[in-house]
């Protein structure tokens, strides 16, 4: 894009995210309890991965099964994303995330108290409901509090509590369900949800010249070919790393022979990768915009392509985690591109965003369950990873040749 259409795009999202004027202490304050929200929602997602040898000897049954447990949380924020954007777009950005952030607390505490496989097919649904609406509000609300040519580092900073989740909160999670069960892993979730929705009722402002939207209105600006072409990027490129992610226990116990101990390491491995590429991509879309999305495919390609030569040892597995855990580079990347390409359907676009990384989510579970079953091995989740990586990119090459047209094709509708 040229540096006119970069001002343009702006303003554009200017206009659709009115700005909030707040005191840079306020302003901090505001993004700890959107980090802390977005900390709760990624133990809660990828605690699945790391509890699946517990769940597996809980429920009795196997560890593909178990992946259909993630693949319905992933489900549930496929479904949940647009609709309840569209729902509760008539309401403020701080009453809806209060709503969404007591909603996932409900939905943890029904997952931890689930008596059976189905039940917990269930609850993990449920749960995942609130999750892509959650993070595409709260993306808006750090833009309406940032300077503008900050948008792509202040939608990295409320994606900082899924990597710091990754990190620090799975890890946790998977320790628990070794030591006190995983059950309490859910529970931790919730009263984690419940703090974050005592922060954003005392420190998120009630904005009055909010206005509220149509959900026709926001439908006819979301359909439109770059919004799509955005959101497959997303769902084919990442799912990549959840195909990894989501088997790194069985293979660290059945590849490199690594005690149970220490998979959160393993699992802590990704989330130090994640933390750096959530960071890395903010600043890689604030230099290079939507050429950032091949410099980062790629990588992970060559990256997955190595892992199930890396997986025999720890030494050289735990590296392997973190170079691939980079990945997430990719997230505020798209999040902040769709703000440039989806016009009025802001809210909309930054949920379906989310929806379209647990479409990730889903998919990547369930190829490698597929690899894995089919007797191909626990690593070939890498090649199946990097095959996800190098079709994201071709979408990306499609992309970008739409957004070189004149600007009347460019935005086609759909």
């Amino acid at each position: 894009m040229q540096h006119n259409d970069v001002m343009e795009t702006i303003s554009t999202v200017q206009a659709a995210v009115p700005a909030v004027a707040v005191s840079p202490r306020h302003r901090v304050l505001i993004l700890t309890a959107l980090t802390l929200g977005g900390f709760a929602i990624g133990t809660s997602e990828f605690s699945a991965m790391g509890l699946m040898p517990e769940m597996v000897k809980s429920f009795g049954v196997t560890e593909p099964q178990v992946g259909h447990i993630i693949s319905a949380y992933a489900l549930g924020v496929v479904v949940g994303a647009p609709l309840l954007a569209i729902l509760g777009g008539r309401l403020p950005r701080r009453a809806l995330l209060l709503l969404l952030m007591g909603f996932y607390a409900l939905g943890n505490l029904a997952s931890a108290s689930a008596p059976d496989y189905v039940s917990m097919m269930l609850a993990r649904f449920v749960a995942g409901l609130p999750h892509g609406a959650y993070f595409g509000v709260a993306a808006l609300a750090a833009v309406a509090i940032s300077k503008p040519e900050e948008r792509g580092k202040a939608v990295s900073l409320t994606m900082f509590g899924l990597t710091i989740a990754i990190l620090v909160g799975n890890p946790v999670a998977t320790w628990m369900g070794q030591t006190v069960g995983w059950r309490w892993a859910f529970v931790m979730v919730s009263a984690v949800a419940v703090v974050t929705l005592v922060l954003i009722a005392a420190f998120m402002p009630r904005d009055r010249a909010e206005a509220p939207k149509h959900p026709l209105d926001e439908l006819r600006a979301f359909n439109r070919l770059p919004v799509w072409q955005a959101l497959a990027i997303g769902a084919v490129g990442f799912s990549g790393l959840f195909c990894v992610f989501s088997y790194l226990a069985p293979t660290m116990l059945q590849v490199t022979k690594a005690p149970p101990a220490l998979i959160p390491l393993g699992l802590a491995g990704f989330g130090l990768g994640g933390v750096i590429g959530n960071f890395g991509g903010g600043m890689l879309f604030d230099r290079l915009r939507f050429r950032a999305v091949p410099v980062i495919l790629l990588g992970a390609a060559a990256m997955l392509l190595l892992f199930p030569l890396m997986a025999g040892s720890l030494w050289t597995l735990l590296p392997i985690t973190v170079a691939i855990g980079m990945l997430g580079a990719l997230g505020p990347v798209l999040q902040t591109h769709l703000m440039d390409v989806a016009g009025e359907a802001q809210t909309l676009a930054a949920a379906s965003h989310h929806a379209a990384f647990n479409a990730a989510n889903a998919l990547g579970p369930a190829l490698g369950g597929m690899a894995i079953t089919a007797g191909w091995g626990w690593t070939s989740t890498g090649y199946v990873g990097a095959t996800t990586a190098l079709l994201g990119t071709l979408i990306y090459l499609w992309a970008a040749a739409t957004l070189r047209r004149p600007r009347t094709e460019a935005c086609p509708a759909v």
